[in-house]
């Protein structure tokens, strides 16, 4: 289903997002968290691209597996990194003909080792750039791109940043969706500013459950400049185990999915890390037994 069409149906959109594992056992594991998340009935799931475009091949193939062997709608991430225009076309074409017709069109993280994007020849500079030529030549493909309640960690120009967002929705883009945080008040502050701005199309919140320390580490490194509101160190720091760490992560992420539906989010992304525990005890927590039902709550 096209994206805009799931907007349009659904007072608030819940989706997952998962990322292509590296070898067969993981794969195996990953589709038994699919499997376990089905029953929640989410609006879509989407797909992630590793940086510098890594998982590309990968990313194709779970993409078209979720796509023929389950009734999800399925988002593809695309990035800039490490492609020319002919190779995104052909990427674009690979997608259209597998009957996906969703992307999240990314302007993409660096390879690994490298500290600043740099443009591929022959290739595009700006996810705005990829917004474009995507709704050019792919014209009935569905696109989301990236926002960041806390501010781009490349653009400390706040008003710039909002700038360079719009750009990207009057290219074409039918939605946005955000990085992770966990203070709904920068969440709430950015629709805000986005309102202002003049972008009207839905804003989907990012919510990523702590679930360990090392993992909150990891998140530190993956979400440049995120904040970690006070309370919720404090309470991880009081957590014994990694165990009671998940407790305090997910009960905190269920807080954020109330305020947020409380105060009419059009959207909320799960990052599960491959992961269905922490999403479905945010369920249970919630009352609910899939998405459908949250959002007619």
């Amino acid at each position: 289903m096209h994206i805009g069409e799931i907007f349009k149906q659904n007072k608030i959109s819940f989706s997952f997002e998962f990322f292509p594992p590296r070898d067969e056992n993981y794969s195996s594991e990953l589709f038994t968290s699919i499997r376990d998340l089905m029953p929640l009935r989410p609006s879509f799931v989407s797909v992630t691209y590793g940086a510098g475009g890594s998982t590309r091949q990968l990313t194709h193939d779970l993409v078209v597996k979720i796509q023929k062997e389950t009734d999800l709608t399925v988002v593809s991430h695309l990035t800039c990194v490490g492609s020319t225009k002919n190779e995104i076309e052909q990427i674009l074409q690979r997608y259209k003909e597998s009957g996906i017709c969703n992307i999240m069109a990314l302007r993409g993280d660096p390879p690994k080792g490298i500290a600043r994007f740099v443009p591929t020849e022959g290739g595009f500079r700006y996810a705005a750039e990829l917004v474009e030529f995507i709704r050019k030549n792919f014209p009935s493909m569905g696109i989301g791109v990236a926002g960041y309640p806390e501010g781009h960690p490349e653009t400390p120009n706040r008003l710039l940043e909002m700038e360079y967002l719009k750009r990207k929705v009057d290219a074409g883009a039918d939605y946005i969706c955000t990085q992770l945080f966990f203070d709904n008040r920068d969440f709430f502050d950015f629709r805000d500013r986005c309102r202002l701005a003049g972008i009207t199309v839905p804003l989907v919140a990012g919510i990523m459950p702590i679930t360990s320390r090392k993992g909150m580490m990891r998140m530190a490194e993956l979400a440049q400049g995120a904040r970690f509101p006070g309370r919720l160190l404090r309470d991880i720091a009081r957590a014994e185990t990694d165990e009671l760490v998940a407790k305090v992560g997910i009960h905190w992420a269920t807080e954020q999915v109330y305020d947020l539906v409380d105060n009419g989010v059009e959207g909320i992304h799960f990052y599960t890390l491959n992961r269905s525990r922490a999403t479905l005890e945010i369920y249970q927590s919630l009352g609910v037994t899939s998405s459908k039902r949250l959002s007619d709550g």
